[in-house]
């Protein structure tokens, strides 16, 4: 991990680490290498699940002592009665999702509150990119070359938040980092902040 890889994950790793009770049972939704659950084992001592897809990846949560399933998520989270968990993390995973409205409204089911994290496809610099250069963005938010990785689903945060009020999903909090990945922002986040959090509940 490089060291602007690992500076762009402690920080919204420690905003969801403020936001959990201690002791809660939590599932992350794309777990990935577990470094996010791992933490949170560590911070506030959660009772910790996780599910990915990528079967090496999960070999890596259980290599660090993490409970992980390998395989679909809706299908894991279908298996599950309501309130299952007291919270459900989808960070940094909403964009590869073929259905993301519904694996929330899913997650709302079995867990008591769900926390979305995602890039913020409205930031000014993936917009000037698009319009100036007719390029797919790259950036701070978006580092990658298209052939490398790319979001399916890319949103804004004002598309985020249309959703949740077309769902009459709770916002019970959220917070919006600048471009740098470090610095609260709170000035029009649509257009200047560059990483977008979200507490949902019913």
């Amino acid at each position: 991990m490089s060291k602007h890889t690992h500076i762009k994950r402690s920080v919204d790793m420690q905003i969801i680490a403020d936001w959990i009770e201690p002791g809660s049972r939590v599932l992350d939704l794309g777990c990935g290498r577990g470094v996010l659950l791992d933490y949170l084992v560590q911070t506030k001592q959660i009772h910790a699940v996780g599910v990915d897809l990528d079967f090496d990846k999960i070999s890596a949560c259980v290599r660090r002592g993490l409970t992980a399933y390998q395989g679909d998520m809706m299908s894991l989270m279908r298996a599950l009665p309501e309130n299952h968990f007291d919270r459900v993390i989808c960070s940094r995973t909403l964009e590869e999702l073929p259905d993301p409205g519904a694996i929330i409204e899913q997650a709302l089911r079995i867990g008591k509150t769900v926390t979305v994290g995602f890039v913020n496809h409205g930031y000014w610099k993936n917009r000037a990119a698009a319009f100036f250069l007719g390029r797919k963005p790259r950036n701070a938010v978006y580092t990658t070359a298209w052939f490398e990785s790319r979001p399916t689903n890319p949103a804004s945060i004002a598309d985020f938040e249309d959703f949740c009020a077309l769902r009459q999903l709770k916002i019970a909090r959220h917070a919006h980092l600048s471009g740098d990945w470090k610095s609260r922002n709170s000035l029009l986040p649509n257009l200047l902040a560059g990483y977008a959090l979200y507490d949902l509940t019913r």
